[in-house]
């Protein structure tokens, strides 16, 4: 009986290692593993060995015999995919270029971030003979958004960070938390005690929808809301109206789903998780009984990914409505379907739209409606949100086969007090670093940051989505930091990295002065522990600290 990848699927490619008939695709090799939404096994290869069950940090793998009823449609998910990219079988090649085997004993690297990017370039580099490895991250707590921006109720996929705890036994990797380059260390100090800078910063900045209204109080951004519910320090104390019986989502990425779902689900079921105390508190309270999701393209476009449209119909006490008449009016998902040149996870997309505008509503207490082919023209009220104003679209493909949605003039109102918008994230400047700012990323040319005149800034390397944009799951960084990393060493190796003019020791006394309640690993560990400890009590996983000073007190052992 084979195995099936489930809806928890990370991307990062343990499995495929693993694999002695190379039964899992797309591999890192090939050109779909950085686009694809989850990786596939398929039937008619595996050997039902369960390598890649013991490989998985996160859980997603399962005998197809084992699966629960809501699982099933992931035998097909994965089936399918063979169908449209048939793979011949056969031994992996794990082979690495033979400069990957030299002495890196002398080389010090600095990453700035501590995201799922920064621990697979970190475990990347380590796992070259000698490499010295420092770690920088503003906050007081590690592992960026498998912390604070996974949804409490996904367990299995913040399990990854499990993984990144191995490098807390290594002489040659030092976690630096509660500091922020920039200010307590600049750029060019990083340079000076370092052979090579990564920045792993993520891309956390909000893109705006440009439409009237978008300020108005009661409308917010998802990452607001979704740093709010997994108690990021710099949200915690943020407010969202919840007397309403209907919220909007604007979006409608993984993201838009989480949202969503997180603001439907029964407060007893998030007591089961890690949720924020203060987010519990307030959703025990929330009116809303409704989610709109708004997606600006047809179902063939969707932001989302197929196991998570799949949760969505298995969502306790929730109805999962989808507007027939958005399908209908979807004249290019027909076409879509009909081509073999479309990948099986869009026709997934338009399978299950359709299947859920053809189900009878159960009842339920809740409603989950998504909405296709709808853009937001204006936010509508005087000193709060009242309600959003929609017109219906149209979609025009290119010759490049893009697909833009052009407004027909149709129009309608949906009354709501609450909007929340996620339609898409973009980095940030770092100081004395190149940035693009139309695109919202560092340049680069192979994870080395170019200048202005594209040639690349000595040392200066770049991971993750502010390397390529925020696209891929958490899995995707892998792949990301290995080719940056492949680059960086390529770099060392041929003598292109300038050897620091500064001690090693210099960077402590930096630390020492300008952030002398910095962590390290083993302060991370007893705040890990502690949260753990008061989760236990209340049969939790954990109850976050929420704010510096708690932290620093668990850390301190107060």
């Amino acid at each position: 009986m084979p195995f099936v990848i489930l809806q928890a699927c990370c991307n990062d490619a343990s499995c495929v290692d693993v694999c002695p008939v190379n039964c899992i695709h797309p591999t890192p090799d090939e050109p779909d593993f950085m686009k694809a939404e989850m990786l596939h096994i398929d039937p008619q290869t595996c050997i039902d060995c369960g390598a890649c069950v013991e490989a998985c940090p996160v859980e997603a793998i399962k005998a197809e015999e084992d699966l629960e009823p809501e699982e099933e449609p992931f035998i097909d998910l994965n089936s399918e995919y063979f169908e449209l990219n048939p793979v011949g079988s056969g031994l992996l090649d794990n082979a690495r270029p033979l400069w990957r085997k030299a002495d890196f004993s002398r080389l010090r690297v600095a990453i700035v971030g501590s995201g799922p990017a920064a621990f697979y370039a970190a475990t990347e580099l380590l796992s070259c003979k000698g490499v010295t490895v420092n770690m920088f991250e503003r906050l007081l707590t590690p592992y960026g958004l498998v912390r604070s921006g996974v949804a409490p109720d996904h367990p299995h996929t913040k399990a990854v960070a499990d993984s990144f705890r191995l490098l807390e036994r290594r002489k040659e990797f030092r976690l630096h938390l509660g500091v922020e380059v920039g200010t307590d260390v600049t750029h060019e100090e990083l340079l000076a005690t370092h052979h090579a800078v990564i920045y792993a910063v993520g891309a956390l900045a909000d893109r705006r929808l440009d439409i009237p209204g978008e300020d108005l109080p009661g409308s917010h951004t998802a990452t607001e809301f979704v740093a709010w519910y997994n108690g990021h320090p710099d949200y915690a104390d943020r407010v969202f109206d919840f007397s309403h019986d209907r919220a909007v989502v604007v979006g409608n990425g993984n993201v838009a789903l989480d949202v969503a779902r997180m603001l439907l689900s029964d407060p007893e079921a998030l007591d089961r998780t890690d949720i924020a105390d203060h987010a519990l508190s307030a959703l025990r309270e929330s009116k809303i009984r409704e989610v709109t999701v708004l997606g600006r393209r047809g179902v063939g476009q969707a932001g989302y990914t197929n196991p998570e449209m799949l949760a969505l119909a298995h969502l306790p006490g929730v109805d999962l409505i989808v507007d027939a008449s958005d399908v209908a009016a979807d004249e290019v998902a027909q076409a879509l379907y009909d081509s073999p040149e479309t990948s099986s996870a869009t026709k997934a997309k338009i399978t299950y739209a359709r299947a859920a505008a053809e189900t009878e509503p159960a009842g339920q207490d809740k409603r989950l409606v998504l909405r296709y082919l709808v853009s937001p023209t204006q936010i509508c009220g005087s000193d709060a949100v009242e309600a959003v104003e929609l017109t219906r679209n149209t979609l025009r493909r290119d010759d490049r086969g893009t697909f833009t949605a052009l407004p027909t003039g149709d129009t309608e109102t949906i009354d709501t007090g609450l909007v929340l918008r996620a339609v898409g994230y973009r980095g940030r400047p770092v100081a004395g670093v190149p940035f693009d700012d139309a695109r919202g990323v560092i340049p680069n040319a192979g994870g080395r940051v170019t200048a202005d005149d594209g040639e690349p800034e000595t040392g200066v390397y770049v991971t993750g989505w502010i390397k390529r944009g925020p696209s891929g799951v958490i899995g995707s960084n892998k792949k990301c930091a290995t080719d940056t990393v492949d680059s960086l060493l390529h770099d060392y190796s041929t003598g292109k990295l300038t050897d620091p003019v500064a001690p090693a020791e210099d960077l402590d006394a930096i630390m020492l002065e300008r952030a002398p309640d910095s962590l390290d690993f083993s302060g991370w560990t007893l705040i890990d522990k502690a949260e753990k400890a008061a989760g236990k009590a209340r049969k939790r996983p954990r109850v976050k600290f929420v704010d510096r000073l708690s932290m620093l007190s668990a850390a301190r052992g107060d």
